[in-house]
């Protein structure tokens, strides 16, 4: 007989508590492999894929897609072989490809067995109609788990999808009440016909609620502390970037990593870190004391997949203008596909903000608690520009800075800004430290 394994959400680090339920990867019926992933999820810090340690039939599913499980709370359970250290049963993978082969040669209709595009020819589940016992789910009552509708090929699932019907609504006419493609196109037909009512009033109909869930839950909370507790404080100033625009296009010139401005710009916080170190700081919890960071753990601003992520590059003290360049390429792109880890979002020290890609000139960012600066950046843009006395065209941006009022006053603030400005305006001052 199979044995039913549990498996639970595990602890995804960094002290977080739960996650949210972003997509299942298998159905109920499915035959997966030991560490298969079967669920993403998104946490406060990311989104990330959870594999199962266990091979065999998935019996259960728990959770709704936008529901919050508790670390430690069940996700899946799976059927596998007594004795077998998680091993799909034997038995349960026999009849599982049988019917997948019967299906493709007798029924491609409703597509028994057929690997769906994209799931890396995963099987679906084995239809009902199966007469070996073993390949029946082991049922289990759990009043949260996801019902499932009775469906199987990704053809029909797919149809369903694109025009507007739900399973869970449609009566099947195939075996044991499968559904099948002539269900959902009866579902379509109803819907076409179906009467529209008219508008019971004029009177205007309240706008959509978005639940605030996941990582943009996270973002909110924190941003919200950060305004409530930091007397944050801003300045800024134009300056001529020409010269470091210029550098750039030299650097690049060589053979070698590619170089960015932020990467420049990265370059530039940490020297300019290293004269004001009250910067790299924050106020301790209780609010007795400052703490001062050692390690300058660079946090950037990017843009991913489900929205503003703020990735750290670690000791950015103690790395090359082009290690900078290759080590936020990296975390950029992580964070685009959605495929950065937790820790890489957190433990940050100073933030580097490069609004300028969104075609802005400014900004008064909120600090990113518990940290005490964050540097701004607008757009490099060809304005006019008094230039050794004469009027002239040049590359000019924008930098401004907001800073913890508790860590430093002004003088300090615009002792660092004026520092950064200089060095964007003169980038040669550094060159023997880029």
């Amino acid at each position: 007989m199979p044995v039913v394994r549990e498996f639970t959400l595990p602890d995804l680090g960094e002290g977080l508590t739960g996650a949210e339920v972003v997509r299942w990867l298998v159905e109920v019926g499915e035959v997966i492999a030991v560490d298969q992933p079967v669920v993403e999820v998104e946490t406060a810090k990311a989104v990330v894929e959870v594999p199962c340690p266990y091979g065999g039939v998935v019996t259960a599913l728990f959770g709704e897609v936008g529901q919050e499980v508790a670390v430690g709370a069940p996700l899946v359970t799976v059927a596998v072989a007594p004795g077998e250290g998680g091993k799909p049963l034997a038995a349960v993978a026999a009849v599982a490809a049988s019917a997948v082969r019967a299906a493709e040669v007798e029924r491609p209709l409703v597509g028994y067995g057929v690997a769906e595009p994209g799931r890396s020819g995963r099987r679906r589940r084995v239809g009902a109609g199966t007469s070996a016992g073993a390949a029946a789910p082991v049922a289990r009552a759990a009043p949260v788990a996801r019902a499932v509708p009775p469906v199987i090929s990704p053809l029909v699932r797919r149809l369903a999808r694109e025009q507007g019907v739900d399973l869970a609504s449609v009566t099947g006419s195939g075996p044991d009440g499968l559904i099948v493609r002539a269900d959902v196109e009866r579902a379509v037909a109803a819907q076409v016909s179906a009467p529209v009512a008219a508008p019971v009033s004029s009177v205007p109909v309240a706008g959509e609620v978005v639940p605030l869930r996941g990582l943009r839950r996270a973002v909110a909370e924190k941003l919200g502390r950060s305004h409530r507790e930091i007397p944050a404080a801003t300045c800024w100033v134009d300056a001529d970037a020409t010269e470091l625009m210029a550098l750039r296009r030299q650097l690049n010139a060589a053979q070698g990593p590619k170089v960015s401005v932020l990467a420049l710009l990265a370059r530039i916080c940490t020297v300019a870190l290293e004269r004001f170190p009250e910067l790299n700081s924050s106020v301790t919890e209780d609010g007795s004391g400052i703490l001062r960071h050692p390690a300058v753990h660079l946090g950037f601003a990017a843009q991913g997949e489900r929205g503003l992520v703020v990735p750290v590059v670690r000791d950015a003290q103690r790395r090359t203008t082009e290690q900078l360049a290759v080590e936020l390429g990296r975390l950029t792109e992580a964070a685009r596909t959605g495929s950065i880890v937790p820790a890489e979002l957190t433990g940050g020290t100073f933030t580097l903000n490069n609004y300028g890609v969104f075609g802005v000139d400014g900004s008064t960012p909120i600090l990113n608690h518990p940290e005490a600066a964050m540097l701004g950046v607008g757009r490099i843009v060809a304005k006019p520009w008094v230039h050794r006395g004469e009027l002239a065209v040049r590359e000019v941006t924008q930098l401004s800075f907001t800073f913890d009022h508790r860590v430093c006053d002004g003088g300090t603030a615009g002792g660092f800004l004026r520092f950064v400005a200089d060095c964007v305006e003169q980038p040669g001052m550094l060159l023997r430290r880029l």
